[in-house]
């Protein structure tokens, strides 16, 4: 792990606008899904979402590492194959 050459004051003086953003834009995703016509419930991608979402949440977890193997798919060692690559 690299180190964190700033403090945690300091990051969340520096990232807090943005993660408030993301925060505010994702919660306006979630209104609209919930609002409009139809339903994604069942949809594989929801649970995805809400895992995600559980995941932030989670303490002393490597976050952005859990939530990048959640919307990944399983290492395939035939995928150069598989692509044609």
């Amino acid at each position: 792990m690299l180190p964190i050459p700033l403090t945690a004051p300091q990051i969340l003086n520096r990232d807090f606008l943005e993660v408030r953003a993301k925060i505010l834009e994702l919660a306006a995703c979630l209104d609209r899904l919930e609002r409009a016509d139809g339903s994604v419930t069942d949809d594989p991608r929801m649970k995805q979402i809400h895992q995600g979402l559980t995941a932030l949440d989670a303490v002393g977890a490597k976050r952005a590492e859990q939530v990048q193997l959640l919307f990944s798919l399983p290492y395939d060692e035939a995928w150069r194959k598989k692509w044609e690559l």
